[in-house]
């Protein structure tokens, strides 16, 4: 047989031991061109620019009439 805790570990105890276990939000940074908000080192997702110019055309939202 393995070695058993002898008492139940405490909530509070568990979450000092696991300090460096945490969820951190992704890096973002201001488009150059439309000024949104974008991963670095990744094409905008909303002009489709990367390093000053175009390099996927994106498309434009459908505007509703009537």
């Amino acid at each position: 047989m393995a070695a058993l805790p002898k008492q139940k570990t405490a909530k509070a105890r568990q979450g000092k031991r696991r300090g460096h276990l945490k969820l951190t939000p992704p890096t973002l940074e201001d488009c150059p061109q439309c000024h949104s908000p974008k991963l670095p080192h990744h094409v905008c997702p909303v002009c489709g620019s990367y390093a000053g110019r175009e390099v996927i055309e994106t498309k434009k939202p459908k505007k509703k009439t009537g």
